[in-house]
């Protein structure tokens, strides 16, 4: 299996590298990390906790758009191209083809938020909040894991809806992603058996993405425990499996002639 999802992640890797979106968003984002330290005479001391809240946010909403945008291309282009016949032509499952699929883009995300968290380092160490640039990554890797999980539901959207579709449906777990702890305490005081059966099915269904969020606390100072990276990384890789298992399904039954 390795000898067919290793080219092709490696073949998705480069063909987003060489997309110009990414460029633009990283140096959009790395310009927003930098604009926060000329907000240095602004913050009276406090410029390294605006460069962690301004830098981490950028970071995930730029890379956010990265997973989205890009994911939802990842199938939908080689179907276009009429690709797909060359590549199963070949001894290449489509299981393979998915998870080669995400795999390249995972790493095209990891390469862009290493990017932009060395930037985000560099711009703490010029100001001389030397213990957040230090304290950072473990919220860095809490957003990476956030965008592997957005970038496997781009891909389920994507194997059986259209570009654009694909990306609001994605969009929306997003949003709904970071407010289903928030709905479902709505639901429980709303007095409604119906509408807390139905928060409590968004919260259980969709991802809860509010367990990756530390932005905040890694402005103060703070770092996760190792209990909630550790429980954050299991979550997302349970949560990965799924969606990869979702995406096949649906794929292995969609019909290209």
């Amino acid at each position: 299996m390795t000898r067919t999802v290793f080219p092709i992640s490696l073949n998705t890797f480069r063909e987003a590298i060489r997309d110009r979106i990414l460029y633009n968003l990283v140096v959009f984002a790395l310009l927003v990390i930098a604009s926060a330290i000329l907000l240095k005479d602004l913050t009276d001391g406090q410029e390294g906790r605006t460069i962690v809240n301004i830098g981490l946010t950028a970071m995930l909403f730029f890379g956010v758009f990265i997973a989205i945008f890009v994911g939802v291309g990842l199938v939908s282009k080689e179907i276009e191209k009429r690709t797909v016949f060359s590549i199963f032509s070949k001894p290449v499952r489509r299981s393979e083809f998915i998870i080669g699929k995400y795999l390249g883009l995972c790493l095209t995300l990891a390469l862009n938020v290493a990017v932009m968290g060395i930037g985000l380092t560099l711009a703490l160490l010029f100001v001389g909040s030397t213990d957040l640039a230090a304290n950072i990554w473990p919220a860095i890797f809490l957003i990476f894991l956030e965008l592997m999980v957005m970038t496997g539901v781009a891909m389920v959207f994507s194997t059986f809806s259209s570009p654009s579709l694909s990306a609001l449906l994605s969009f929306l777990v997003f949003v709904i992603g970071h407010l289903s702890s928030s709905l479902r305490d709505l639901g429980a005081t709303l007095g409604s058996e119906v509408s807390k059966a139905v928060f409590d099915a968004i919260y259980f269904i969709l991802p809860n993405l509010s367990l990756f969020t530390f932005r905040t606390e890694a402005a103060a100072g703070l770092t996760p425990s190792p209990e909630m990276l550790g429980y954050a990384a299991l979550y997302a890789l349970l949560y990965i499996v799924v969606l990869l298992g979702i995406a096949v399904m649906i794929f292995q039954k969609r019909n290209f002639k």
